[in-house]
């Protein structure tokens, strides 16, 4: 049995992992405490949030970083300053996708992974997501109001100003990861990379941008399960 997190900017999710199935778990990260660590159970955690770590200081936990990437060649980046649950999503693709592959991670910010077909993480590129975007907009601005994220994407140019963001940043992010994922298929080695999705907020992208493929809320939780294994074996 494992307890696996993955501590991100917004949300954490959480989940006891006996190798075959999770029941994930999530809440927002500011209210996560060390009271939800089992006792007695191995604990494997991706942590964006440097306050978190902190919190969590003196507890048992093996946190992801690039050197414990067991069999991954991570020369060609600056792999310190790579997130830990990009870390995770490239163990995936390394060890469970056919490579070259891309992972998109849609969640508070947009992420591509990219692994070669030699088991290289070549880094990728990162963006502000749907939420974000709104947010920005909103507090940016003095009149801007916070638009409600929906499934469906706009088919029509916005005639008032709900309408307009809606129209402008949902189609824009849609935009955004075709043309960095034409990007990365312009690149040599990558002409016919494969590309999944994975995030809070996937499945809106998946409806509505063909060809990309689900790989489910748990992606990121499995690839800090894959590297703590690899690490214990």
């Amino acid at each position: 049995m494992l307890f696996i997190l993955n501590i991100g900017n917004t949300n954490t999710q959480y989940a006891l992992y006996d190798g075959r199935s999770m029941d994930i778990k999530t809440c927002p990260t500011a209210q996560f405490s060390a009271d939800l660590l089992p006792k007695g159970i191995p604990v494997a955690a991706a942590c964006v949030v440097p306050a978190v770590k902190e919190k969590l200081k003196g507890h048992d936990i093996f946190y992801l970083s690039a050197d414990k990437c067991v069999g991954m060649d991570f020369s060609q980046v600056e792999a310190s300053a790579v997130g830990a649950d990009r870390l995770a999503n490239a163990v995936m693709l390394a060890y469970f996708s056919e490579l070259p592959a891309v992972c998109i991670d849609c969640g508070t910010a947009i992420t591509f992974e990219v692994v070669d077909a030699s088991r290289a993480f070549r880094g990728g590129a990162i963006l502000p997501g749907r939420f974000m975007l709104r947010k920005g907009l909103h507090e940016f601005t003095a009149q801007l109001p916070l638009v409600e994220m929906e499934d469906r994407l706009s088919e029509n140019i916005g005639e008032n100003t709900r309408e307009a963001i809606r129209f402008g940043v949902d189609r824009g992010a849609v935009g955004m990861i075709k043309e960095i994922l034409a990007s990365i298929k312009a690149q040599p080695g990558f002409e016919n990379c494969s590309a999944l999705l994975t995030g809070g907020d996937a499945l809106f992208f998946t409806k509505n941008i063909s060809g990309l493929d689900f790989a489910g809320f748990d992606y990121t939780l499995r690839g800090i399960a894959k590297a703590w294994e690899l690490n214990n074996i």
